[in-house]
């Protein structure tokens, strides 16, 4: 259920906390602003407006009713001189407060650009002549994803020209799945200014012939089809689940107060979900301390680099957030399909190339789930047990970037934990092969003649720490077996841990050692708990894998942040994005690599974490013709932070069983 939308007015609009998202008016006014002091007019395309975030002592002060000046950090394309510009908008006074070209970059890719690509293309002889030597005379069937172009050498560079490499797949018939049956060889250079098309043919590669549909109308029955589908299951029974006293959370515009946990979420075009001052409610039920633990959390950047060097997939090394934006293609999440129970809705707020807002209902969910049990202990001398279960808030979006879909859940558990979970799901980018001349070397057999590349997805978390208080540490943290030698470890078995303090950013470039079970903590530099330790959350790192790709080549260096698992710079507001503000056709070198260089000091001083995991995709037949959710993720987990355990405080659970009243008993 969706709490009712407040009715702003001119006096409320003013004292908006000062990390409110952007309104549709707002979207409104910015493009107007620009527009009208730039003398742009039409010519202005907005690629990402968003809110620029006021200076962290501004926030941290912040009391309802208190004006803070609203202002925007805008992102356009003037298309008649073909320039990238970024501006700032004074909302508050409705001025533009600066303006400046941005010389030798590219800006995203934007729903005009799809629109544009595929059309274009489409229309072109070169193409629709590739076309028909395949057989291929209905151009309707015809789709064409618009990968971005990457950086392919000095003629990408994207001082010269903004271009895309789109591909394209052909349907056997209207409604059918067309990732099934890829056009291979067939590849489109198009300048997204001048609208010129290159149409390079490079092999005629067999178009497959087996159906790939998962749409039950066309998939059951049809023994042409992968995977055989004879019927829906009909021994699926319904799952309910019910709160009938509602959720246990609040929500207050975008601040959310749930077991102790108060935040804000936000929601930007590029990155999507933005978790914003996230602490803890502390102490005495009746005058708790609100302890504060992340300013500032997001999915910073995403780096899609594959391993197939065929001329349809040696381009592909995509940057989801920087060249393309998730927020935007967030999708309106639908009850009993995308979210299950008791939900809260809230909306994201886009806009499109003109700056007119675009509202995608449902764009973020919110729930509560019981997660299992989350303490338990049966003293068997008398059979007394204690058990409690644990419980967690859900924060999530679903986005459609092309061919895939991508989860995203933030989850804040009773216990303390916070976890970002990523769930991929969606269809591959396929590729075609010739059977006759051998099975493919880069990838694996989806179908006969069908097949998905081997690539890699990096993801980076950028980490704005504040436990308790703005001057915090990283210290890595690894466990290391004593010497057989060695006076205390005489049967072989002893092990200690070792903390070694990140104080520069050269220090600070880690990499992950599941040999040394290692972890990072981010550590308070002034309070000290219980027993005379700093203050800390740890970073627990899940499943990952490091990048396969050669130093000396373009993908590496495009998406150079993915070498590493732990980044760690001081706080610079205008350092966000891993692989730089602007990614697209970039040959790389941009953002973390490029900031650390300067080694600053990173000890005990306002700090942001930068934390990448990979899903390594080897295909698997099972992935096709759709993906089941593959999960991945990292905790954030306290690690000193509270005294003991912080869930110890959660009532008895009622049973289910008759003659007991509460799952706890005692003798």
């Amino acid at each position: 259920m969706n709490p009712p939308p407040a009715t702003l007015t001119d006096d409320a609009t003013l004292t908006l906390h000062p990390l409110e998202p952007l309104t549709a008016e707002e979207f409104k006014q910015t493009a107007e602003i620009i527009r009208r002091e730039t003398g742009f007019g039409a010519a202005a395309r907005f690629v990402f407006i968003s809110l620029k975030e006021p200076a962290k002592d501004v926030i941290r002060s912040w009391e309802p009713g208190v004006a803070v000046p609203r202002e925007v950090h805008a992102v356009f394309r003037n298309i008649e001189d073909k320039t990238t510009r970024e501006a700032t908008v004074s909302l508050t006074d409705d001025v533009l407060l600066t303006h400046e070209v941005k010389e030798g970059v590219q800006a995203s890719l934007t729903m005009e650009d799809f629109e544009l690509i595929e059309e274009t293309c489409k229309a072109h002889p070169d193409w629709q002549a590739a076309m028909v030597k395949r057989g291929i005379t209905d151009f309707d069937l015809c789709m064409l994803d618009p990968w971005p172009s990457s950086y392919q050498g000095p003629d990408d560079h994207p001082s010269n020209r903004r271009i895309s490499r789109p591909l394209t797949w052909v349907k056997d018939k209207e409604g059918a799945h067309g990732y099934a049956r890829p056009v291979d060889g067939v590849v489109c250079v198009i300048d997204l200014d001048t609208k010129e098309v290159t149409v390079e043919d490079t092999a005629d590669v067999p178009i497959p012939e087996m159906s790939g549909n998962y749409v039950p109308e066309m998939a059951i029955g049809d023994a042409n089809n992968v995977t055989r589908v004879w019927s829906e299951r009909a021994d699926v029974k319904p799952i309910e689940i019910t709160q009938p006293q509602g959720p246990s959370f609040t929500v207050d515009g975008h601040h959310i107060q749930w077991q102790k946990w108060d935040f804000r979420i936000g929601f930007t075009m590029r990155e999507g979900i933005v978790l914003h001052r996230i602490g803890y409610q502390d102490g005495d039920p009746e005058d708790p301390t609100l302890r504060p633990i992340f300013h500032r959390i997001s999915l910073a950047e995403m780096f899609i680099p594959y391993a197939d060097p065929s001329p349809t997939q040696n381009f592909k090394n995509v940057f989801d957030m920087g060249e393309v934006g998730i927020g935007w293609l967030a999708n309106p999440l639908e009850l009993g399909c995308d979210c299950l129970g008791d939900i809260t809705y809230l909306d994201g707020v886009c806009h499109d190339q003109d700056g007119e807002p675009v509202v995608i209902p449902n764009a973020i969910c919110m729930h509560e789930e019981d997660y299992g049990f989350g303490w338990k202990h049966t003293d068997f001398r008398n059979g007394e047990v204690e058990v409690r279960r644990l419980r967690r808030l859900v924060v999530s979006m679903i986005a459609t970037v092309g061919n895939y879909e991508y989860g995203f859940f933030w989850h804040l558990y009773t216990d303390g934990t916070i976890e970002f979970e990523a769930k991929l799901s969606g269809v591959l980018s396929t590729g075609a092969y010739d059977p006759a001349k051998g099975d493919p070397k880069y990838g694996a057999k989806l179908a006969p003649g069908l097949y998905g590349a081997h690539h890699q997805h990096f993801f980076n978390v950028r980490i704005d720490p504040e436990i308790d208080g703005p001057a915090n540490r990283v210290v890595e943290v690894d466990s290391v077996p004593l010497p057989l030698d060695h006076p205390d470890n005489p049967l072989g078995n002893v092990w200690q841990t070792e903390a070694t303090v990140i104080d520069t950013e050269t220090a600070g470039e880690r990499v992950v050692d599941p040999y040394k079970a290692r972890f990072w903590k981010i550590q308070s530099s002034d309070k000290k708990n219980l027993v005379g330790e700093p203050t800390a959350y740890k970073i627990e790192p899940g499943a990952t894998a490091m990048p396969l790709q050669s130093m000396e080549g373009n993908f590496a260096k495009r998406g150079q942040f993915s070498q590493k698992t732990v980044w760690v710079t001081p706080y610079e507001e205008s350092e966000r994005y891993p692989a730089g503000d602007y990614p697209y056709q970039h040959p790389g070198g941009q953002g973390l690599p490029e900031w650390t260089k300067q080694d600053r000091p990173t000890a005990d001083t306002d700090l942001v974490v930068w934390y990448t995991f990979c899903a390594h995709h080897v295909v698997r037949p099972e992935d096709w013709p759709v993906m089941p959710v593959h999960h991945i993720g990292f905790k954030l987990k306290p690690s000193g932070f509270f005294d003991g355990n912080p869930s110890l405080d959660m009532p008895r659970s009622a049973s289910g069983h008759a003659g007991a009243s509460h799952c706890s008993h005692h003798a």
